[in-house]
């Protein structure tokens, strides 16, 4: 307890401008209940605002006091819940204006056997996207896990083994040609070293699998915004350089690498990363898209009121640091609410890592998000080309 106590006053936050600093202490206002949430977003499919407005923080959605920013906010989405739960379902189409499937795009699920595709369960996210005005971030095409056991339980040689993976590709990008905004096209190639992560692609491909991997998808879709995907890589340190170095220089190979995407996965144990403002910063200046893709911050259970606060700076941190920086283009959440979340199964003794509880009430880190929203500058775009 002492350890996680100690990182409420390691100055957790970044200053968002001059202007924002002197009213960062300013009360947001009583938590809205689920029950108040949908009058908050009498829009659900994120009509524009005038430019430069900012709504009420007490009772806009983040969808909403995001809109000026030009930052895309997002989630993870459990297709089972959105199916099923109609609280789950009203507030991803609130609160969000991308969503991301937690699974159903990884390869275990769309070809469980060898040539038989299943899309239908990522379809259906892609149609519910369309019809609340919401963008979609693909993942993850190439990863070391979740893979299908025909694959993974085969012996191949290099060559049919590099021949699967592109028409993987290929097939799944081709598919979904068109209606995807972003592709996560290689997830997490990286050990925390720095060295590359000896699985199934690099010891059978080499480390040229992952040019390759970009290469087809630009093919397979040139109009997706292709990033690659990590965790542990939101400061700097020696697996985030690693990334950098290999990016910088596939992209002065020609390699379409359009975005870096950090997973944004903290724990209130640990410190939090308090360069990853200069850290994204330094990859928008080789020329990348940025983004927070899998954010959440999780504590031991039971939590007491510190790591309850420790959670909300955590978020906090994360969402000011993008909104500072223009290649930041988007800030997705792994799952918004307890109720559905992948961390107390991973994590053993460890939880509370999302913005609402397990019965949808929204938790302090709740407001301090929507209160770094509100505060931030306006901005006509986003991206490194101004293009989002």
């Amino acid at each position: 307890m002492q350890v996680r106590r100690s990182l409420i006053s390691t100055g957790l936050t970044v200053a968002v401008t001059a202007a924002v600093t002197a009213t960062l202490t300013t009360t947001v206002g009583a938590s809205a209940t689920p029950a108040a949430l949908p009058a908050a977003a009498a829009s659900t499919t994120g009509a524009a605002a005038p430019a430069g407005h900012v709504p009420d923080p007490t009772t806009a959605t983040l969808r909403q006091l995001a809109q000026h920013t030009k930052l895309r906010i997002g989630t993870a989405v459990n297709t089972d819940a959105l199916a099923n739960d109609a609280t789950y379902r009203r507030m991803v189409a609130e609160q969000f204006s991308t969503v991301t499937p937690e699974n159903v795009m990884k390869w275990e699920v769309v070809e469980p056997q060898r040539g038989q595709y299943d899309f239908s369960a990522a379809d259906q996210l892609v149609r519910f996207a369309r019809a609340h005005g919401q963008k979609v971030r693909g993942h993850t095409l190439v990863w070391h896990n979740q893979l299908p056991t025909w694959l993974t339980s085969g012996t191949w040689t290099p060559a049919q083994l590099r021949a699967i993976l592109k028409q993987h590709i290929f097939t799944e990008m081709r598919h979904f040609r068109g209606q995807i905004w972003a592709w996560d096209v290689v997830n997490e190639a990286f050990n925390e070293d720095g060295s590359l992560r000896n699985d199934i692609w690099l010891q059978n491909l080499g480390p040229g699998y992952i040019a390759d991997a970009f290469r087809w998808a630009h093919q397979a879709d040139p109009k997706a915004i292709l990033f690659y995907n990590d965790y542990n890589i939101e400061g700097i340190n020696a697996k985030s350089t690693a990334v950098y170095d290999l990016v910088k220089r596939l992209r002065a190979q020609g390699v379409p690498i359009q975005g870096v995407g950090a997973q944004g996965h903290l724990d209130t144990q640990y410190p939090f990363p308090n360069d990853m403002l200069q850290n994204l910063r330094r990859f928008g200046a080789i020329g990348v898209d940025t983004a927070v893709t899998e954010a959440d911050v999780r504590s031991v259970l039971p939590v007491d009121p510190a790591e309850v606060n420790a959670q909300a700076q955590g978020f906090s941190l994360m969402l000011q640091s993008c909104l500072l920086v223009r290649s930041c283009i988007s800030y997705t959440l792994w799952g918004f609410t307890d109720k559905y979340n992948w961390v107390p199964g991973v994590f053993k003794g460890e939880g509370y890592a999302t913005p609402f509880d397990e019965n949808f009430n929204p938790k302090p880190a709740y407001d301090t998000m929507r209160r770094d929203l509100a505060l931030a500058p306006s901005l006509p775009s986003r991206g490194v080309r101004g293009l989002h």
